[in-house]
């Protein structure tokens, strides 16, 4: 397991009874999470005193009671800097676990000591694209959701890193990694955290299990002959990380050599001293 341990602004303070207890800078919430079916004691005594809380409804979906929450606050990674504020659906527009994915990323690109040019695919709110060009990577950014890649502009902003290097691209991925590959363009890395489910903005319809093969082979063709790494994340449930590397083995290091390694990513849990597993990922690596 990928264990994301270097945080100072983020904890998980606890996990019992299929909810989270986080802080998140000062904030403390409560989310709930279906990988929690432990039922260990609830003793830290933010549990009783949540600045925000989420509960899901017996009719489906939930809501936020936000108490005396700010709309959005910031909390630091090292020297990036991220928006987050309580969302639709639980999130935060920050997924902490994939702090052990950005520092990876991050020493990829240094020891590279040449110029990297990344491409994050269904790449959300920019963590990792953030971490890409605090590292020295030109990236391209890539989501079908505007509001989503306005709020990564945002974070770069906060980071310092809004200046050149970056490109933001509001469309569908699978279309957009086709005309990259119509115009000649080859990135040295790439990143994609699809989701299991989704529309594009024309409608287009995703679902992982039946298009994840096929979306990574397309992405093959704008890799470059010196490429570095892909990186690809999953959240969807009951799909082992062993998946993804068998995709990964078969489409890059069968061709290209390399290897590729899988693994859950991880969040430590104060209280109990647990790690909460958080999805897969799959690093690739020439």
């Amino acid at each position: 397991m990928w264990i994301a341990d270097n945080w100072k602004d983020y904890e998980l303070l606890d996990a019992s009874n299929g909810e989270r207890l986080e802080r998140w800078g000062q904030h403390i919430l409560v989310r709930p999470d279906p990988q929690v079916i432990w039922k260990t004691p609830r003793i830290a005594p933010a549990w009783k005193r949540p600045e925000g809380r989420y509960s899901r409804s017996h009719t489906g979906g939930g809501s936020w009671d936000k108490g005396g929450l700010p709309a959005s606050w910031d909390i630091r990674y090292g020297s990036l800097t991220f928006h987050v504020k309580p969302m639709n659906f639980k999130h935060t527009g920050l997924f902490p676990e994939q702090a052990a994915n950005w520092d990876w990323m991050q020493k990829k690109i240094r020891e590279a000591n040449r110029p990297i040019r990344v491409l994050n695919l269904f790449a959300y709110t920019g963590g990792a694209s953030v971490a890409c060009l605090a590292a020295g990577a030109s990236v391209c950014h890539v989501d079908a959701a505007k509001g989503m890649v306005a709020w990564a502009k945002d974070n770069a902003a906060a980071s310092g890193l809004s200046g050149t290097g970056v490109r933001w691209i509001v469309d569908d991925c699978a279309k957009f990694v086709e005309r990259e590959i119509r115009r000649g363009h080859k990135y040295d890395a790439i990143i994609m955290d699809p989701p299991s489910y989704g529309r594009g903005p024309g409608g287009e319809v995703w679902k992982l299990e039946v298009d994840l093969w096929d979306f990574v082979s397309l992405c093959s063709g704008v890799l470059s002959d010196d490429a570095l790494f892909v990186l690809i994340n999953s959240y969807t449930t009951g799909l082992a990380p062993s998946v993804l590397s068998y995709i990964t083995d078969s489409i890059f290091t069968a061709r290209r050599g390399g290897f590729s390694r899988a693994e859950e990513l991880g969040l430590p849990v104060t209280q109990s001293g647990l790690v909460l597993p958080c999805g897969a990922s799959c690093r690739w690596e020439a």
